[in-house]
């Protein structure tokens, strides 16, 4: 017996380094997590998407733990979800990991799946013992499981708003250099701290395109990364535009009207055009 689950990557609204409180939306690019037990006693894991397997390891531990068994298992992955960029591909992937090994002890046990905010607190508390985020990342991890938008206490972890998002295109612009967020100066955006929690205001009362626009605006000024990017985006008709989690990853909102607009606007900037849509749905048992 396997169980396969499809795990979502998320764009950011509001990146919680600076404060503690977040905002992000699931993005229909996932990480697919595959388990099934196996008769060596031991966690083997194998990824076709390049990524150091310590995390899915302990993550798979971090279940075999919770329900006190002591079994092989066997997991890889396989993604369209770009790395280290910002989307969430950490969070997809512990939440994929636990979800599916969680479906599967208790189908081979007999046991109780675990419930959605009980893999969603072993994921993060695994990802912190990785140290592969700095707040937990409770935003991204929860927009990555539930979909749709979300507006969060990280440091609480208490979901603020969680509804579906307008369903749009999505663009994403990948500058050409590789962001690790648990290594990203966090002293360059505490200075923003103050400026952030205005766009928190936005987000909290569900103007979700603004809070996004002032967010990138200020995480992209305050980390280096071109905001005039995120400009000639909504200069070409984009609904929201900003800096995604620490980079390099930049998103747009389109319609059908400005999406060609927007790619042609990029066109001039060294990168890759990534074209997705928001994902209300959530990660799902394939």
């Amino acid at each position: 017996m396997k169980k396969i689950v499809k795990s979502l990557g998320s764009a950011t609204i509001i990146n919680a380094i600076a404060s503690g409180y977040g905002s992000a939306f699931g993005i229909d690019l996932n990480i697919e997590c595959e388990v099934k037990t196996n008769n060596k006693d031991k966690i083997l894991a194998n990824s076709d998407i390049g990524v150091d397997t310590k995390l899915m390891e302990m993550c798979v531990k971090s279940v075999l733990n919770h329900y006190g068994v002591d079994c092989g298992v066997d997991v890889k992955t396989k993604t369209n979800l770009p790395l280290a960029s910002g989307l969430s591909s950490s969070s997809a992937l512990s939440n994929g990991v636990v979800k599916a090994t969680s479906l599967l002890i208790a189908y081979e046990f007999g046991l109780e799946p675990l419930s959605d905010m009980e893999i969603l607190n072993i994921a993060i508390d695994t990802s912190l013992d990785a140290k592969v985020t700095i707040t937990g990342s409770f935003d991204d991890a929860s927009a990555s499981y539930f979909g749709g938008v979300v507006v969060t206490d990280n440091y609480n972890r208490k979901l603020l708003v969680k509804e579906p998002m307008e369903e749009n295109s999505v663009l994403i612009f990948l500058v050409d250099r590789e962001s690790s967020t648990y290594n990203s100066d966090r002293s360059r955006m505490q200075l923003i701290a103050p400026m952030v929690d205005l766009a928190f205001e936005q987000a909290k009362n569900k103007n979700y395109y603004l809070a996004l626009n002032l967010n990138g605006l200020l995480y992209s000024n305050a980390l280096g990364y071109d905001p005039n990017i995120e400009l000639d985006a909504l200069s070409a008709g984009a609904l929201a535009s900003g800096l995604s989690g620490t980079g390099s990853a930049i998103s747009a909102i389109v319609t059908d009207k400005s999406i060609d607009k927007v790619k042609d606007a990029w066109s001039s900037y060294e990168g890759q055009i990534i074209e997705t849509k928001v994902n209300n749905e959530g990660s799902i048992e394939l």
